[in-house]
């Protein structure tokens, strides 16, 4: 490993005349991956542990929809200060910060009483880990080459598989030997281990000249006024945010109340959907690269791509009971198409705005996160009300979710296109 060390970083708006050493690369990006695992896993453990929760506090389906969704609120509303905070004072101090918080988080959880103690603790924790993929972001736009930073990003959102992996089977199995309270103590230990490899591994940013600092832009105007940006909003809203509920929470309840799983056996399910994705995503970091060179760009992968997941989504509608873990598996693999936005974004704007533009996309997509992991809580039971039956309300939910998917992707296809060049 390496020690904290200074790393002179180019002017704002520069391209770096070289980039950091090959082992330096490598670690920094470890030392970032270990902490978006546990943000990861803390993100979609929901979904396995919805059962249990759901017993012990008498949860109804829109009560476990806001419980996850608060996961999301919290991460959404940092978003904005987080992108002024990294672009000034730099990927380490911020995260460090924020992963205290998410520690403190995750002992409010262990030590949760009551159905409110729970939500403030897991909005908590959404703001305590909201750093976790923006910060390393932040610094892969001035440390890495730009095809160097799309493997990256893939391969953080790998990462992110791992953990959504280890929130399934392995969570399943802890459960009968150590209940969930301890589970959350044991994480709240590993993000303070996580802060620990950050602070020793991760080289400290360098202040941008005085003269740099005053030609920069200042705050979050030019981002949300470029039309690239509004192009990719709606489809990060409905897509990203559909397959993010569809992963961290909804896929469970839907493997047991519709499609007659056990708990175990969703978990088993949940498991094979989140190792799909981290094949996807491991698959995307070895192409996106030779895809770039080739004149592939981001946009127009998504434009080709998004389609088969309204079809694969709506098959499951129509499939209802009969759609299990691969049909939800296909879903999401078929979503992916969506993260070569984030670094499209991060690249399209210079590296003096690169953490208030990954940022403020980053809150597009969480709040869609929010919204629609709540929404289809509260459609489902609108629509049980409503007397379509359990399987029913939940098809109807997806169908609200299907429409709003294709709306979004209708706007991208007209909006006007300044696509970078």
């Amino acid at each position: 490993m390496i020690r904290s060390q200074t790393v002179q970083v180019p002017a704002l708006g520069q391209r770096p005349d070289s980039l950091l050493p090959t082992r330096m690369a490598i670690v920094l990006f470890l030392s970032f991956a270990f902490a978006y695992f546990f943000s990861a896993l803390l993100r979609a453990v929901t979904a396995t542990l919805a059962p249990t929760l759901t017993k012990e506090f008498a949860l109804n389906a829109s009560d476990l929809g806001l419980l996850a969704g608060g996961y999301f609120l919290g991460f959404a509303a940092m978003q904005l200060p987080l992108g002024t905070w990294l672009d000034r004072y730099g990927p380490k101090k911020v995260i460090l910060s924020f992963l205290l918080i998410a520690a403190v988080g995750c002992s409010a959880f262990a030590l949760a009483t009551s159905f409110p103690h729970l939500l403030a603790a897991r909005v908590l924790c959404g703001v305590g880990l909201s750093a976790c993929l923006m910060a390393p972001l932040t610094g892969f736009r001035r440390w890495f080459a730009p095809t160097a930073q799309l493997r990256a990003n893939s391969w953080m959102l790998m990462t992110g598989s791992f953990g959504m992996l280890a929130s399934t089977l392995p969570v399943q199995w802890l459960m009968p030997l150590t209940g969930w309270r301890p589970l959350f103590w044991a994480l709240t230990a590993m993000i303070v281990l996580s802060m620990a490899l950050i602070a020793w591994t991760v080289p400290e940013w360098e202040r941008a000249p005085a003269a740099d600092a005053a030609d920069a832009p200042k705050g979050y105007g030019q981002v949300w006024r470029h039309p690239y940006f509004r192009r990719l909003m709606p489809i990060g809203f409905f897509t990203y945010g559909g397959l993010s509920a569809v992963q961290t929470l909804w896929a469970g309840p839907w493997l047991v109340r519709v499609a007659g799983y056990a708990p175990l056996e969703a978990a088993a399910g949940l498991f094979a959907i989140n190792i799909s994705m981290l094949c996807t995503f491991w698959g995307w970091g070895m192409v996106t690269p030779w895809l770039a060179h080739r004149g592939f760009t981001a946009e127009r992968l998504i434009a080709g791509g998004l389609p088969l997941s309204f079809a694969v989504l709506a098959a499951i509608i129509i499939a209802g009971p009969a759609a299990g873990a691969w049909s939800w598996a296909l879903f999401c693999v078929s979503c992916t198409f969506i993260s070569l936005a984030q670094p499209a974004i991060g690249m399209v704007f210079p590296p003096a705005v690169a953490g208030r533009a990954l940022s403020a996309y980053n809150l597009v997509l969480f709040a869609g996160v929010f919204v629609i992991q709540w929404g289809i809580g509260l459609l489902v039971d609108a629509f049980g009300t409503a007397g379509l039956g359990e399987i029913g309300s939940f098809r109807a939910a997806m169908a609200v979710l299907l429409g709003c998917s294709v709306l979004s992707y209708g706007y991208f296809l007209l909006a006007k296109d300044n696509s970078p060049q």
